[in-house]
């Protein structure tokens, strides 16, 4: 077992508040307009976000800062954040919702569940689901150093990918209706990020969670600043109340930018630098270069 170092420690926190920082940004680009611009509600995914990346580092000792360990901890980070705050949002919060098109609470063909009881429930066994299932995907890893097959990494990427999918659409499909492309969507971008990633790691658990992390990224960057004038699904309808929201959003757009750029960057050098045949090293599962 390796324990990190402090120095570790302090990279994680620091990736883990790009990363929350980038959840932010394109949070509040779309939201504010509707919402206005809360600093606690934009700062909450950067503190989820370093939280969850320094609890990450301790328990993997991950190879930082190298950029294989660099790349795959943002994804991890990222997806820990997501689900974090998706999961309180959706079982726990309570929130008036009427301001939304789709409602952010656990419902039932479109309907919120108001007991909060039932949801609480609910809540609970979502949490058991996805933490066999992470279960079942780590039993894969086994006992042996032998890097995982690329069919059988596309295989796990596809059943994230599919969760990812169903969780969506059980939101999503009774208010909007059932979009085959915008389904298969995220089965198709985890199953192309597993791939990736489990190129730097010898571990289908970290590779298809860092996948999920980089699906969401990049699934809300493209339906974002790709269709800006599009409001997102939740507040199809509703009115523009913070129109000044139109202008000052744009200040956080160079921050994204150069958060995307670093991680493009540094995943363009970690794939170069891979080597075929190494992941199995035993040191590697930790995350460190033997």
């Amino acid at each position: 077992m390796i324990t990190p170092s402090p120095q570790s420690l302090a990279i994680a926190a620091l990736v883990g508040l790009l990363s929350g920082t980038h959840a932010a940004i394109w949070g509040m680009y779309k939201d504010a307009i509707h919402e206005g611009f809360a600093a606690g509600r934009f700062a909450r995914s950067m503190l989820v976000g370093v939280a969850a990346a320094v609890a990450i580092q301790a328990a993997l000792a991950l190879a930082v800062p190298g950029a294989a360990a660099l790349v795959t901890l943002f994804g991890l980070a990222y997806a820990a954040e997501r689900g974090l705050v998706e999961v309180w949002k959706t079982f726990v919060r309570e929130e008036d919702q009427s301001k939304y098109f789709i409602p952010m609470q656990f419902s039932v063909r479109g309907v919120p569940v108001t007991r909060r009881g039932p949801r609480l429930a609910a809540g609970a066994a979502y949490v058991a689901v996805v933490a066999l299932g992470l279960l079942a995907v780590a039993g894969l890893d086994g006992e042996t150093p032998a890097p995982p097959a690329p069919a059988r990494a596309a295989l796990v990427g596809l059943a994230v990918g599919l969760v990812v999918a169903i969780g969506g659409a059980w939101k999503d499909a009774p208010k909007e209706g059932f979009d085959a492309l915008k389904f298969f969507r995220s089965p198709a971008m985890t199953v192309l990020f597993t791939l990736l990633l489990y190129r730097l790691t010898d571990s289908y658990l970290t590779a298809t969670v860092a996948a999920i992390g980089y699906e969401r990224a990049t699934a809300e960057t493209y339906k974002t600043f790709f269709f800006p004038a599009k409001p997102r699904g939740k507040f199809t309808g509703k009115p523009v109340l913070h129109p000044e929201m139109l202008a000052r959003r744009r200040r956080f757009v160079p921050a994204y930018v150069a958060i995307c750029a670093a991680v493009i960057a540094s995943g363009a050098l970690a794939l170069r630098d891979a080597v075929p045949g190494d992941r199995g090293a035993p040191a590697r599962v930790a995350g460190v270069r033997p």
